[in-house]
């Protein structure tokens, strides 16, 4: 019924009739109305493969995060580029966050669309239409936008566009590291592009100071870097450079926001100071990468430990066993065009046949070992009960790369019942 395919971002809605006894072609059913039609996961109202998001588990990762950040007395600015699901950044801004972190001019203009009224562009912001689609969001004044500057070419080029409409524009200053991404690198480069800032006449306007630490690796570099930030930040605001109060301390993706939190509460500069961390991952959380990261939170962190309960994950892809063409094969229809694959294969975790009560664990031998366009090859032992038709959940690592593959996203309820939609706008 759910068709992630929809251009128009309503939910499709074709329903058989021995469904529900709805009949076979229905209207179009909005999010708003989707509780009342009563799907069921495991009734197999829902075409599968599907990606579901986990309601309970939606509401503790929000109330975790937003919890931590406050531990520290951070702010929370989401990355948005996770899921670029609107009614996922209004959750997060309902339960507190101080705005939403977006990676290009058109994921903004989608996020303000939507209601959203803050945004943190964590990139830099060049080209002619990319800066006149902020523009246009910048008329209105209840609108702030920050993006990120590292060169003299960008600053100028920011100063000569907004100048010209008689718009300014706030950016943080992003330092790097060699041979990582973007940011300046040293103290020199630092330098000019401050320079250059000073020349703008107040267009373009240094609100503060932004990293990306997931370029790095090892935790003493990490904190090294932070440091610097934190350095540069006080250099900043006791020369006067800095216009906007409170001034902002910006870093952390989803793997290391532990130490970004811990160094940034440390920031002393002598003005009013707003940290913001923007992890994305943690609204759904996965099985690989990010619960590796986890794990080392969880042992080293006195918040995280004090806090006694973890980041669950949130969402997973639901297919149907297709095929067992060998003893120690099943084939299950679910491929390359349903979930994320470069940070790991999806891990089998439920089992459920159709006219059953409720799901079941897989045994641990259970494992993909390939996947094509539509299908994944599943290894099992000679004897396991497993069917064609057994509906079968796979957690997933990377959910970046899992929630740009689907328009809508049923919400679902302990019970399997479909609660919400969630529609996508990559």
């Amino acid at each position: 019924m759910l068709d992630r395919k929809s251009p128009s971002g309503v939910t499709p809605s074709f329903v058989h009739p021995l469904d529900k006894g709805i009949g076979a072609l229905d209207a179009p059913c909005v999010p708003e109305d989707v509780a009342a039609r009563g799907w069921n996961l495991y009734d197999e109202d829902l075409s599968l493969p599907t990606a579901v998001l986990s309601q309970s588990r939606l509401e503790h990762n929000l109330a975790w995060m937003q919890r931590f950040a406050s531990e520290y007395g951070a702010r929370l600015a989401p990355h948005g580029k996770t899921t670029m699901a609107p009614r996922l950044f209004a959750r997060q801004l309902e339960a507190g966050a101080w705005g939403i972190t977006l990676a290009t001019a058109q994921q903004t203009r989608v996020a303000y669309a939507h209601g959203v009224r803050r945004v943190l562009l964590a990139n830099q912001l060049v080209g002619r239409r990319n800066m006149a689609m902020v523009a246009e969001l910048l008329a209105d004044p209840s609108f702030e936008f920050f993006c990120l500057v590292d060169g003299v070419d960008q600053v100028r080029q920011l100063a000569a566009f907004f100048g010209a409409f008689g718009q300014s524009v706030q950016v943080l200053l992003e330092l790097g590291t060699q041979g990582g991404r973007t940011g300046v690198r040293d103290d020199a480069q630092a330098q000019a592009v401050l320079d250059a800032l000073a020349q703008t006449q107040g267009v373009v306007r240094l609100a503060g100071v932004e990293v990306y630490e997931g370029v790095l690796k090892d935790e003493a570099v990490i904190r090294a870097f932070l440091q610097r930030a934190v350095r540069t930040l006080q250099a900043l605001a006791q020369s006067g450079r800095l216009q906007r109060t409170p001034a902002v301390l910006s870093g952390a993706g989803s793997a290391w926001y532990d130490v970004v939190a811990e160094e940034f509460a440390k920031a002393e500069i002598g003005m009013l100071l707003e940290v913001v961390l923007r992890p994305g991952c943690y609204l759904t959380h996965d099985v690989g990468a990010y619960r590796a990261a986890q794990a080392r939170i969880r042992t080293s962190n006195p918040i995280a430990q004090r806090m006694q309960s973890n980041l669950l994950p949130a969402l997973q892809v639901w297919a149907y066993v297709q095929s067992v063409p060998e003893p120690e094969l099943a084939i299950v229809a679910l491929g390359k065009r349903d979930a994320a694959f470069d940070a790991g294969f999806p891990t089998p975790a439920a089992q459920f046949r159709p006219g059953g009560v409720s799901p079941s664990a897989v045994p641990e031998h259970w494992a993909i070992t390939g996947m094509m366009d539509q299908h994944a090859y599943l290894k099992i032992a000679a004897g396991d009960d497993l069917r064609v038709g057994d509906m079968l959940a796979f957690d997933i690592s990377h959910p970046c790369l899992t929630f740009d593959k689907w328009r809508q996203l049923p919400v679902i309820d302990d019970a399997g019942q479909v609660v919400d939609i969630v529609q996508t706008y990559f």
